[in-house]
């Protein structure tokens, strides 16, 4: 199934190009890139109306011809202008009509370079969509040749988090990838002079990193029993006494995607993202994938 790639018509960011190259080339697929522009009234109503729509789709369209000359023919790719009332639907509905597999899109200018934002449109894209969207950090690029070196899957110690690795561990083998799984913790930076305090908090966290690593030992040695597993690259937990910190405790590769879940909270059919998995999604210096519960069914 191709992957649908989401332009900005105001903006000519390669961000989101580089993503999906790879993404493509990893997978042996082929790319929708496409900008959504607001639909027109009739055109019956007047020749200002006409003039309106010809300057949005001529805008449209120098966007793609940027996006074009980004990918170089460096994978399989089609253009296409799609009027919507907004982006968020035009997407949506592109995925249904295109059967894509997945949504790529870029983060907001108001993200840190290298890090990602969400805005109106790309938060209300990740509450409704039925298939896997693919975030890109501003200004994240890569080689000409790159392909994904490493899924790491982020668990939280819950059921759900378990489907999910089980899902990375799938994604991991079809683009020949190594798995890895990572969880993240905050431990406030307290004083410790009003009772136990910081002391008491870090002891709590490093039993929570125990209990994760023997969880996911399990997990892995599961992994490791299907058939052509991925190679195995362990589980790192990250610590801090922010979210910035606890994601910047672990080591991450140019080539990697951090794969995220659903919220257990949200309707099991669409993205939902719940308030921890967004602060991971808000500071992953690399390229997040935010899976759909429904997604991981086996069934």
């Amino acid at each position: 199934m191709s992957l649908l790639v989401g332009l900005s018509p105001a903006s000519r960011s390669a961000s989101v190009l580089h993503l999906a190259a790879m993404l493509a080339r990893s997978a042996d697929t082929d790319l929708i890139v496409t900008t959504v522009i607001p639909e027109t009234w009739p055109r019956s109503v007047g020749h200002d109306d006409a003039e309106w729509h010809a300057f949005t789709r001529d805008a449209a369209n120098a966007v793609l011809d940027h996006a074009a000359a980004v990918l170089g023919g460096s994978v399989p790719a089609q253009f296409v202008v799609h009027e919507a009332s907004s982006a968020r639907r035009g997407l949506l509905e592109l995925a249904e009509l295109r059967d894509a597999g997945m949504i790529v899109i870029g983060s907001s200018s108001a993200a840190p370079l290298g890090r990602i934002a969400l805005g109106s449109e790309s938060d209300a894209l990740l509450h409704a969509s039925a298939v896997p969207v693919a975030i890109a950090p501003r200004g994240f690029r890569t080689k000409g040749d790159a392909r994904v070196g490493r899924v790491t899957a982020a668990y939280r110690g819950t059921d759900s988090s378990a489907d999910l690795v089980f899902g990375a561990a799938t994604v991991a083998r079809s683009v020949g990838a190594a798995l890895r799984i990572a969880s993240f913790a905050v431990v406030p930076n307290v004083s410790g002079t009003a009772g136990a305090g910081f002391d008491a908090e870090r002891s709590i966290a490093e039993q929570w990193a125990d209990d994760i690593h023997a969880h996911t030992a399990q997990l892995l040695s599961e992994v490791s029993a299907l058939p052509d597993a991925p190679e195995l690259a362990g589980t790192v937990i990250g610590l801090g006494d922010t979210w910035e910190s606890a994601v910047d405790d672990v080591e991450w590769d140019a080539d990697e995607v951090l794969v995220v879940g659903s919220s257990s909270l949200g309707p099991i059919a669409r993205v939902f993202l719940g308030s921890n998995a967004t602060k991971v999604v808000r500071h992953s210096p690399v390229p997040v994938v935010v899976v759909p519960r429904r997604a991981l069914d086996p069934a």
